[in-house]
């Protein structure tokens, strides 16, 4: 993300994040109204310092399953403290208290009987708070908050490509014709190339148009939706756009030309031998927004160096897309294990 435009100029504070696991903290929004009955049993779970798939593993473990049927809404970041949601199969015969999986690292605040078990993708959002430490000019990161609060570029976060951008070497080498045969992996591969197009196409939308002019021709997509379409501007779109009913969109790239404006067919066309090897793999044409726009951002100081904000973001976005705006941030927990990623909240 080094690489990438900012929306309001590079930041001149430097700060550090994930010092210690309490400065990362996130909240799973799942908006889902249980039943109180049925063969998955619902858990809401408080983790610090493990990962999601660990916790899933401790699970299955405890209800004598296989982890894979173990479900979750949503990956939360090993480092930090993370409350998030999972789903495990017991029979409703069976009666299973997960709280005597109590620890230090794993704490189960409800379960709650359900008629199905949850699936990928189906929270809401995340609420995060976050406390940045060592922070070297912290009049800068405060005079940027009311105009993040309008929307920052939604990029994708670097965890997304691997470290150290191992994801998109093996992306270059896939469209090359080597061969991934891990069928989970070339997804990850794949879905990292298309998310490194996404960046650059709205880095340059960034840096020659920014976000707030609209095109005399847009790809508008459904707010809460897939959904999308091609029109010119008029007033009652321009109305809709205030309303947030449809949001700018720019191309998660795929097969075919549609979904695509001229300008951005141009901006792609560095990347032609990605944008053919995604079609090629069955990637379709999408949409994603445009702007990414935080809910109840607030930011408090504990000192003149010690500084936390609190948001809330949709799923499938990224507290870094919005960090990089405010302050030229570190990864602390790297220090402890540089090798370890953050993961896509």
């Amino acid at each position: 993300m080094k690489t990438l435009n900012y929306l309001y100029g590079k930041p001149l504070s430097d700060g550090d994040y994930k010092s210690q696991p309490e400065d990362f903290r996130v909240e799973e929004i799942l908006d889902i109204p249980f039943t109180g009955e049925g063969e998955h049993v619902c858990l809401q779970i408080i983790k610090k310092g493990e990962n999601t798939a660990f916790v899933a593993k401790k699970l299955a473990e405890f209800a004598q399953i296989s982890p894979r049927d173990v479900s979750y809404a949503g990956i939360k970041d090993r480092h930090g403290v993370c409350t998030q949601w999972f789903s495990v199969p017991v029979p409703i015969k069976k009666s299973v208290d997960f709280s005597a999986l109590n620890s230090d690292s794993i704490f189960v605040v409800q379960q709650i009987r359900h008629n199905r078990k949850l699936k990928t993708g189906c929270h809401k959002g995340n609420r995060f708070a976050i406390t940045l430490r060592n922070v070297t000019a912290p009049l800068d990161i405060l005079s940027r908050i009311n105009a993040v609060r309008q929307g920052v570029p939604n990029y994708f976060g670097e965890q997304r490509f691997g470290h150290d951008g191992h994801n998109l070497a093996m992306a270059d080498r896939l469209f090359d014709g080597e061969k991934i045969r891990d069928k989970k992996l070339r997804g990850l591969v794949l879905s990292a190339a298309r998310s490194h197009l996404f960046n650059e196409v709205v880095s340059r939308r960034v840096a020659e148009h920014g976000l707030a002019t609209t095109w005399h021709r847009e790809i508008f997509l459904l707010s809460g939706s897939n959904a999308f379409f091609d029109s010119e501007i008029d007033c009652e779109l321009i109305e809709r756009l205030l309303n947030g009913d449809i949001l700018l969109s720019a191309p998660l790239v795929g097969k075919g030309e549609k979904g695509l404006l001229p300008q951005e067919r141009e901006w792609l066309a560095p990347f032609a031998k990605w944008h053919e090897g995604l079609a090629e793999f069955g990637m379709k044409n999408e949409r994603r927004a445009l702007r990414l726009i935080p809910e109840a951002l607030k930011v408090s100081m504990a000192d003149d160096s010690t500084l936390t904000l609190e948001f809330s973001l949709p799923k499938g976005t990224f507290a870094t897309a919005l960090l990089r705006e405010l302050v030229n941030h570190k990864d602390a927990s790297k220090k402890f294990n540089k090798h370890e990623e953050s993961i896509q909240q």
